[in-house]
């Protein structure tokens, strides 16, 4: 597996969005490209939109980088 994630993509991200089909694609996307899951998903009702709003963040896996 690549040392990074491809597309110029970060190593961290933080995929959020109603929590429907389209969100459950997407973070399946991200698993397809190589990402692995970080932590529990979380969720909350937006009242406004008067839905559910769902949360998943992804890392890349790999040795973590030194930064200066």
């Amino acid at each position: 597996m690549p040392s990074m994630p491809p597309d110029d993509l970060p190593v961290y991200r933080l995929l959020t969005g109603k929590d429907d089909a389209a969100f459950c694609r997407r973070v399946s996307e991200a698993l397809a490209l190589g990402y692995a899951l970080y932590g529990s998903p979380a969720v909350t009702y937006d009242v406004s939109r008067q839905c559910v709003i769902a949360a998943q963040a992804i890392v890349w896996p790999g040795e973590p980088t030194a930064t200066t």
